[in-house]
């Protein structure tokens, strides 16, 4: 991992993101965080330039990373963002939910949502009262479908390769799993395969609401953090946008690392 890019409005949800970041890649040699600021009129550069330097400075009395700052000019946050990240061929974008602290709100109508739903590079999405912890355990979503081909093994294993964690991978099914078919039991030689130098752990639910399991799951084996793979229309991103999984979700605070397909 080379880059990862923090944008950063201000507010208390991005400057915690930061805080996180900082604190996340610490000891991490050769990563570069780039704390990235967009500003609209052309008087705001000069405040823009002088609250970034301050949050660097603050930023690294804590921590030895190497920190730079970026500040531009724009009308649209995520166009401006995505130009970046190709710019910059970054390795991942850390971002603060922006609105109402909901593990939900990372899919409905935010930037947050509006980064997670472009291919370009992975977000991690850090709720607004999320404290940092030690990556030790990370909880992998599946559907089982097609795993050869939907699961994004080389921006996963570059995760799991700079922080080392224990992996767990989870399947929720509102059918019971007397006995895994088949078809699923392929499919999950073939993820134990994919992910073999991490030893994964895999489990299997019979839940109607997913992210009530996930939830559950989360605090039950201490997970660190999340990753969720976005599939068009899948399941999983249909219950994640029902009003229903926003209050069910709304007590969250752990990371959500989302990647694509």
């Amino acid at each position: 991992m080379n880059t990862v890019i923090v944008p950063v409005d201000f507010s208390e949800t991005s400057l915690n993101a930061a805080r996180y970041a900082v604190k996340l890649l610490a000891g991490h040699t050769g990563v570069e965080i780039l704390l990235y600021h967009m500003f609209i009129k052309e008087n705001e550069e000069e405040n823009s330039l002088e609250n970034l330097a301050k949050l660097k400075e603050d930023l690294l009395l804590t921590s030895d990373v190497n920190v730079n700052t970026l500040t531009d000019q724009g009308d649209d946050f995520v166009d401006e963002l995505e130009k970046l990240c190709r710019h910059r061929e970054a390795d991942l974008v850390i971002m603060g939910i922006t609105g109402r602290s909901s593990l939900a709100q990372i899919f409905i109508g935010s930037n947050a949502l509006k980064m997670a739903e472009s291919k370009f590079c992975p977000v991690l999405i850090i709720p607004p009262n999320c404290q940092y912890r030690e990556v030790k355990n990370v909880l992998l979503t599946t559907d089982l479908q097609n795993v050869v081909n939907t699961t994004p093994s080389v921006p996963i294993k570059k995760v799991l390769k700079t922080f080392q964690p224990s992996l767990h991978i989870i399947n929720v099914n509102e059918d019971t799993y007397v006995a895994l078919s088949e078809e699923y039991e392929q499919e999950k030689n073939k993820l134990s395969e994919m992910f073999a130098e991490f030893n994964p752990e895999f489990y299997f639910l019979r839940l109607f609401d997913i992210d009530e399991a996930i939830n559950q799951f989360a605090n039950d084996k201490n997970i660190d953090l999340i990753i969720n793979v976005q599939k068009e229309h899948s399941r999983l991103y249909r219950f994640l946008k029902s009003s229903h999984t926003k209050t069910l979700a709304y007590q969250s605070t752990i990371p959500v690392l989302v990647v694509h397909e």
